[in-house]
């Protein structure tokens, strides 16, 4: 099991290519930032005391590769924190991090026939697998992806060497949602299926592919809410 550790960051970046979704990217004041990819971490905007209790934060998957120097997050403008995170993340702001956790590309799973599946903000904790050097034991696996419009496919840079897998990106506004029951049919009941998104959308899918004989521990989930 990874050993959880605190971690005194700066932020170095904020972007916002469509209105309130920032990508923003931390730095490690210390110690070298350590995790897996598909794991994510607890962010923190309050000054955390040792002597007191954890503050209030929230999780994020880290879309990064391990092996980049900045950890780097995409998060959608919805309630409070977040609300929070807009005003006060800046360059040169200083949060603390808690890393690393969850085990979604960590527990066993095939590498052969494998199936990922992404919905909005969802395709960033598999970013953090296909920029790293361990995609590469993957054989032909297959992309899929859906955005409420296609201004928000805002991860082309990211996505750009594993392009040839991708099977479909779907817009909802224009072609509709993404379809679980084409892509099962397309990849069948002896793929792993690796499903991030809306937790509506993964319970959705999940039922459908386990209703339809794929067995429980093929369908691997990306949930931490």
């Amino acid at each position: 099991m990874a050993v959880i550790k605190k971690y005194t960051a700066e932020v170095v970046s904020v972007k916002s290519e469509i209105a309130d979704v920032y990508t923003v990217e931390f730095c490690s004041k210390g110690k070298p930032f350590k995790y897996a990819p598909g794991q994510f971490l607890h962010l923190a905007l309050d000054q955390y005391d040792p002597s007191m209790q954890w503050p209030e934060s929230r999780c994020f998957s880290m879309q990064s590769a391990p092996d980049e120097e900045f950890i780097r997050i995409t998060y959608a403008v919805k309630g409070s924190f977040t609300h929070r995170m807009k005003e006060e993340l800046s360059d040169g702001k200083i949060v603390t991090l808690k890393l690393p956790y969850g085990d979604l590309f960590t527990q066993p799973h095939r590498k052969e026939k494998v199936v990922f599946i992404a919905g909005g903000t969802g395709i960033t904790p598999f970013l953090s697998l296909f920029n790293h050097f361990s995609f590469k034991e993957y054989v032909n696996p297959s992309i899929y992806m859906g955005f409420r419009r296609k201004a928000f496919d805002i991860y082309a840079t990211e996505l750009k060497h594993v392009e040839q897998f991708i099977q479909s990106v779907s817009y909802e506004d224009y072609n509709g949602m993404l379809d679980i029951k084409s892509i099962f049919q397309a990849n069948g009941v002896d793929s792993t299926y690796f499903l991030s998104g809306p937790p509506q959308m993964i319970k959705h899918f999940r039922q459908y592919l386990i209703i339809n004989n794929v067995m429980e521990n093929h369908v691997l989930t990306d949930e931490w809410e």
